[in-house]
């Protein structure tokens, strides 16, 4: 429990199959105090995407920069600060920066997301 900064809080880079320039910061989750839920900041640099995939649990999402695009339904979905998005469980998606800026967004998830 506590109030940090997020350039305080060491990134990691995601090596996923799929994913290219991004970085994930943990906000707060059960180490804090939040039991059974996770927030994260992620960003995406110039040309950066998360893999496409899907999974059981749902995604709630905040772009804070950027711009970008979120594949959902679908369809490409254009992002950008100020945006919010909800994402099932078991819809397929990917975050991609279309910009030369970072794309960064907030990402909360249940714990058993944190992976």
């Amino acid at each position: 429990m506590g109030v940090d900064k997020v350039k305080d809080i060491k990134p990691i880079q995601v090596e996923a199959p799929g994913a290219a320039n991004v970085l994930k910061r943990v906000l707060v989750g059960p180490q804090q105090g939040w039991a059974g839920w996770v927030m994260r900041h992620f960003t995406l640099g110039a040309a950066g995407y998360t893999p496409r995939h899907s999974h059981p649990w749902p995604h709630i999402t905040y772009v804070l920069s950027g711009k970008g695009t979120l594949f959902l339904d679908d369809r490409e979905n254009v992002v950008e600060a100020g945006c919010t998005a909800y994402i099932p469980g078991g819809a397929e998606h990917q975050f991609r920066n279309t910009a030369a800026d970072d794309l960064c967004f907030i990402c909360i998830v249940p714990e058993e997301g944190d992976v």
